[in-house]
């Protein structure tokens, strides 16, 4: 992760009337979830201490952004934090803090508050752009656990979701496994909460694919998908950066077994997955497939997964859920509700998914059914924001105002930095200046 670009060093007066800084050089590195950088300066002046841009020897708090793990594009700690632990190695008096440290320090436990926020695996979409698939599908992998669970609604980390997020972008940029491990290992004794990011980051160099070679070439164990074959006979180097290390070898026999990559000579390194015959899938390969494929975009052959995945186990919820929105994303709206329609009729309290059936039926014209629909949400979860949002645009929509306005303000008061918050403030704004006019 870059450093935001910086300035020279800022030369301001310490302000007598807040010493919590007093005599302070800070400095800060990897992206801020709280405020930018140029907000970080001013707010360290204005408790008195001196922003600076470079670590030196005068430096003395180096903050560390809490927007993902410090690391640079390469996989390496980020230039400040490597300069940092070596001033402190060279007896240097300078603190390491991580960015809800500091503002604890400062006093500031609103934005402390913000740093530590949790969001839906919809909030996440929206926010981060990360599909709610691929939330889900970290969740049932061990990446990220639910901060809190409401009926079958999870609640996640923030920094822990871009957390993971930062890993499988640099996993997928090629970056070395064993890189991205010496680069936080080498940071766990400032920061011992690390030891988390390296088993996720573990994890992720596991759940992939799993490779291997016919006599046409290199075929995907799982889904039978071939892959083009350049240079069978050119291993890559063991041990070596030119060999991402998020990879371990395995060789399927004629039986479908796998044997260790050190027993085979012929065997492709690959990240892993499963290696089950498809003709013997559970209900959960298909569904884990499916939502694979949803995450790729490819929403018709998530389609074909999930409806196995339903033949095997029909009376589960959450396929029925993520089969409604497969049907959605091409097109097929009546499907979609059907499907959406199962879910909760399995799961009564199923918040999201009557939440998504108030959405289409929104988008059919059907604003009465919508609205019927957000209601039993918010029934069963009162503070569901998702809900209260689509509801207010439905109210909207119908004419209904002032009902739409109080529930804007009443978003805002439970996620005043949700992915949807600039919107509403957008709505709020134009319903005020109408009202004006109106007048």
């Amino acid at each position: 992760m870059s450093d935001e670009s910086d300035n020279d060093d800022l030369d301001v007066p310490l302000p007598d009337s807040s010493p919590c800084l007093q005599g302070e050089r800070v400095a800060f590195t990897g992206t801020l979830a709280s405020m930018t950088h140029a907000q970080a300066y001013d707010v360290t002046v204005e408790h008195g201490g001196e922003a600076v841009t470079h670590v030196s020897g005068r430096t003395t708090i180096l903050v560390v952004g809490e927007e993902g793990w410090p690391l640079e594009d390469d996989g390496h700690a980020s230039v400040k934090l490597q300069e940092a632990v070596e001033q402190i190695n060279q007896g240097t008096p300078l603190q390491i803090l991580r960015e809800s440290e500091w503002l604890r320090l400062l006093g500031l436990e609103q934005r402390d508050r913000d740093v530590q926020r949790v969001f839906t695996p919809a909030m996440l979409q929206q926010k981060l752009g990360i599909p709610v698939t691929l939330v889900r599908r970290w969740e049932r992998l061990g990446l990220i656990q639910p901060v809190q669970r409401v009926y079958r609604l999870p609640y996640f980390d923030f920094q822990e979701v871009v957390g993971v997020r930062r890993l499988q972008e640099m996993l997928e940029a090629g970056i070395p496994r064993d890189r991205i491990e010496a680069s936080l290992s080498s940071l766990l004794d400032h920061f011992p909460s690390l030891d988390h990011p390296l088993a996720q980051l573990a994890i992720l160099s596991r759940d992939s694919k799993v490779l291997y070679r016919d006599a046409a070439g290199l075929v995907e164990a799982r889904t039978g998908q071939r892959f083009f074959d350049f240079d069978p006979d050119d291993e890559a180097v063991e041990g070596s950066e030119t060999e991402s290390e998020t990879v371990i070898a395995a060789r399927i026999l004629p039986s479908g077994d796998v044997t260790d990559a050190d027993e085979r000579p012929d065997t492709i390194r690959m990240p892993q997955m499963s290696l089950a015959d498809p003709e013997r899938w559970t209900a959960e390969d298909w569904f884990d497939q499916g939502c694979r494929q949803l995450t790729d975009g490819d929403a018709v052959s998530a389609i074909e997964s999930l409806r196995m995945a339903a033949v095997e186990c029909p009376d589960d919820p959450e396929i029925h859920f993520y089969l409604a929105s497969a049907l959605f994303q091409t097109g097929n709206a009546a499907g979609a509700l059907e499907r959406y329609h199962m879910a909760v009729e399995l799961d009564h309290d199923y918040i999201e998914a009557w939440t998504q059936l108030g959405c289409v039926r929104h988008l059919q014209g059907d604003l009465d059914g919508a609205l019927a629909a957000f209601d039993i949400a918010l029934t069963s979860h009162a503070d569901f924001a998702e809900a209260i949002y689509h509801k207010a645009q439905t109210l909207s929509d119908a004419g209904r105002g002032e009902e739409a306005v109080e529930l804007w303000h009443r978003y805002l008061e439970l996620n005043a930095d949700g992915p949807w918050a600039d919107d509403v403030r957008n709505q709020l704004a134009e319903n005020s200046e109408v009202a004006t006019v109106e007048a």
